[in-house]
């Protein structure tokens, strides 16, 4: 039986190499498809993996609350954050943040309203930009550094502002812009710091910092026309030890102010990632059933050109039925040549998908990930394809009468 198989290998090499500009046309399809599939898997894991770095770097003591109870379904999900409909409903009140603030292992809070505006200096054109309104607490708890000046302070005037470097350029030309003035909403603020380059747009606050504007809480209030919408409360307890404890008593406390009513979240560690993963998850998805056509049309490919090869090597086959072959062995036969027409495309595809995932990397701020996942999924593609459309042609050889087919050349 292990002879038998090494000769049906040997023999599909063999005929491989014989047509082997052929071989390679046909593998092309597949290879297509396995790095289109290998290159959107790859950025996506990268892209949903970043927010939960994120979170471990900051030390893993990190919960956010946000409106809305949790959703059953990603679409859901997709629809809730950062949607601003749903932000305009949100049910967190100032109540709320100072009962988080009285919790035992509650080292820090941060709350956060992201309005939409235009940021204006005297000699600049308006610049459309998110305008976050928040306290002191957040750099903390952020993780956001200051490369010049300082960060808000409740001791300054409410109408002071830390910058974004890309917003600072966008504005003035340079990041030098402490002290200048800049209008929102026809509000005059200072600039008291320009906050230290991140690069990093996707986070699980939502925001580009890079090119947002900061404000205090009492500031975004006044610009909202006195309402005070909160989108998202920063909690940090003192350490990861506490802050399981601490949800509890966030959530107890929470409860109580809203009535009994759980009309909020609170997620913790990979659950902060949840929305983005999601997202990322459906674009996934979606560009991965558009990959799959070519995978399809490859799949078409190979079973044309065994279609092609059958009827090229009757006489073969009746020869080796003759000499006793069964119909499973000449089922096997070509099948093993589907399979490594397949698996072939599926391997380069693999490699390839990677090489180009790295290159489209360069250009964002995050790095494909290596999952055993990935490569699994690659060449479980490429035995599936070769088995379903390598399978008609084997069981077509396979039936052929042997004496008609040694007849056919006579």
């Amino acid at each position: 039986m292990r002879f038998l198989f090494m000769n049906h290998i040997q023999n599909a090499k063999q005929s491989l190499r014989s047509n082997r500009m052929r071989s390679n046309l046909t593998m092309l399809g597949i290879t297509i498809g396995v790095a289109s599939i290998t290159t959107i898997l790859s950025l996506s894991g990268g892209a949903s993996k970043i927010v939960s770095n994120q979170v471990d770097a900051l030390g893993g003591n990190i919960a956010v609350i946000r409106p809305g109870s949790e959703s059953e379904t990603p679409l859901q999900d997709l629809a809730q954050f950062p949607a601003p409909q749903h932000f305009a409903a949100s049910t967190l009140t100032i109540n709320d943040i100072n009962t988080i603030e009285a919790i035992n292992h509650v080292s820090g809070v941060a709350p956060m309203m992201v309005l939409s505006g235009a940021v204006k200096a005297e000699s600049s054109a308006p610049v459309n930009t998110a305008i976050v309104a928040s306290t002191p607490a957040l750099a903390d708890i952020g993780g956001l550094k200051v490369q010049d000046g300082q960060f808000l302070d409740n001791n300054l005037s409410p109408y002071t502002a830390v910058i974004g470097p890309q917003l600072s350029v966008d504005v003035f030309g340079t990041e030098g812009s402490i002290g200048k003035n800049i209008t929102i909403r026809g509000q005059a603020f200072t600039i008291i710091g320009v906050l230290k380059r991140q690069n990093n747009p996707i986070n699980y606050n939502g925001v580009d910092f890079d090119a947002s504007v900061i404000i205090g809480q009492s500031a975004g209030q006044s610009l909202n026309q006195g309402a005070l919408q909160i989108q998202q409360i920063d909690v940090q307890s003192d350490s990861v030890s506490n802050l399981n404890r601490a949800i509890i008593d966030i959530n107890k406390a929470i409860l109580k102010n809203h009535m009994g009513e759980a009309d909020f979240t609170i997620l913790s560690g990979d659950q902060i990632a949840q929305p983005t993963n999601r997202l990322f998850t459906a674009i996934a998805g979606t560009t991965t059933a558009i990959a799959a056509i070519s995978l399809l049309v490859g799949g078409i490919g190979i079973m044309n050109i065994m279609l092609v090869s059958v009827a090229e090597r009757t006489r073969e086959i009746g020869i080796r039925k003759a000499l006793g072959a069964s119909n499973k062995d000449i089922v096997a036969q070509f099948l093993i040549e589907s399979l490594a027409l397949s698996i072939g495309g599926g391997i380069s595809g693999y490699v390839i998908g990677y090489l180009l995932a790295f290159s489209i990397s360069s250009f964002l701020p995050f790095f494909p990930i290596f999952t055993w996942e990935i490569a699994g999924i690659a060449i479980g593609v490429s035995l599936v394809i070769g088995t379903l459309f390598g399978l008609y042609p084997a069981i077509r050889a396979s039936r052929k009468d042997p004496i008609d087919a040694l007849r056919q050349y006579d």
